[in-house]
């Protein structure tokens, strides 16, 4: 080894700079690789990862519903190769797939033959359980199926976000760690609901009551057909729905994160969801009901969206639309909502779904402004609807 080696092998352990200099060009799972390395480079690993905080999602749209090669999911398998360069240690994962994604259908199952039920949920729970261990074991993860799914493509925010509605499509949004909120992944079923009050305990270790600072719930409801189902839902969101607090989400087809295996879809409802608290969120959502049916009328909803002034950046777009509207809704035009949202919000990310109802109002998260104030008891069931689409921005605060 000659003297040049000598020196440069010397930096590499020794010079702190130089290291977490190179290291900030390594994505996330390169740089956990990198911190088993030495004590130094470990030390510079964990200061890159720290600076990591921007939010980052993987999402594809499939051709087939799986790879016919290998009996692989085709988001599963976006994910692992995806994975690889993300530049983000993800605290929150929230995926979403079309719901026949799900459904294991190669060439040779394609005439529509009826499968066998225990093999179709082996093969939803082993899928489910492969997204699982792609991640750290930390890491707060919510799947869900739908009928159709909205996702921007991968690159950047500027990109045009797409309604997928016939599902072939998924997405997963990856949340750093955030300073200052705080996250919460929750589980609440009708085992959870006895005498029509809800387990106190399971609303407090959810951040859904008695907390001052809770500012989001994302809200998705599974097997709401079910008789009892709506006035589940309706006393659910009472205590929490406050006017210091957005409550959005919709009805989904599946659950498959968390606790997939422990749902009995045969006698259970329910809704699992994530709160977010923290004084430095600031958010908004606007209802785009039934009357909201031209492009001219979309904008108009959007820019009441805009006129809430939430910080664009560090933010994210989520769009709760029912299955009923899209392309048929606006006389074959397609992609009017989520064009809309881009024309208003050129460099926001937009996510969401078509699902089978929407959950949200009329409301801004600044401070303590309200456009509309949904609190009273007798307002609750404004949160519930149909034929309708729930348009939020959700800022997570300046990065740092």
């Amino acid at each position: 080894m000659d003297v040049a080696e000598l020196s440069g092998s010397s930096v590499l352990t020794n010079v702190a700079e130089v290291v977490e200099q190179i290291l900030t060009f390594l994505p996330t799972k390169s740089l956990q690789r990198s911190a088993s390395v030495c004590r130094l480079w470990r030390d510079c690993a964990r200061r890159v990862l720290r600076r990591h905080r921007r939010l980052s999602w993987i999402a594809t749209k499939g051709h087939s519903y799986i790879d016919e090669d290998d009996d692989q999911h085709f988001l599963l398998k976006k994910m692992i190769v995806e994975l690889e360069e993300v530049y983000v240690l993800p605290e929150v994962v929230l995926y979403m797939a079309g719901t026949d994604t799900f459904s294991i259908q190669s060439s040779s199952r394609r005439k529509k033959e009826r499968r066998d039920e225990s093999t179709s949920k082996s093969k939803d729970a082993e899928a489910a359980t492969k997204f699982e261990n792609l991640l750290p074991a930390e890491c707060k993860l919510l799947g869900v199926s739908c009928p159709g799914i909205v996702y921007t493509p991968m690159g950047s925010g500027k990109q045009r976000p797409l309604e997928v509605e016939d599902g072939i499509a998924g997405f997963a949004l990856l949340l750093p760690k955030i300073e200052g909120v705080t996250v919460k992944r929750f589980h609440l079923s009708n085992k959870d609901f006895n005498n029509n009050t809800f387990d106190q305990k399971k609303l407090q270790a959810a951040g859904l009551q008695d907390n001052p600072d809770l500012r989001i719930v994302i809200l998705f409801g599974y097997n709401t057909y079910k008789p009892a189902a709506a006035d589940f839902i309706q006393r659910l969101t009472g205590p929490f729905n406050v006017r210091n607090t957005i409550v959005v989400g919709g009805h989904v087809d599946r659950v498959f994160s968390p606790s997939s295996e422990s749902i009995d879809c045969r006698h259970m409802y329910g809704i699992v969801g994530l709160s977010f608290s923290g004084r430095p969120i600031q958010a908004a959502s606007v209802l785009l009901d039934e009357d909201v049916d031209t492009p001219k009328s979309v904008e108009a909803a959007m820019q009441r969206l805009k006129a809430a002034n939430i910080p664009e950046h560090n933010t994210v777009g989520f769009m709760f639309a029912c299955i009923g509207r899209g392309r048929n809704y606006y006389s074959k035009m397609e992609n009017v909502e989520a064009d809309a949202f881009r024309k208003q919000f050129p460099s926001i990310p937009l996510f969401g779904f078509f699902g089978n109802g929407e959950i949200g109002c009329d409301r801004i998260v600044t401070e303590n402004f309200s456009l509309r104030e949904c609190s009273t008891s007798s307002e609750c069931d404004e949160l519930i609807h149909g034929y309708t689409t729930v348009m939020v921005l959700v800022h997570f605060g300046p990065l740092k």
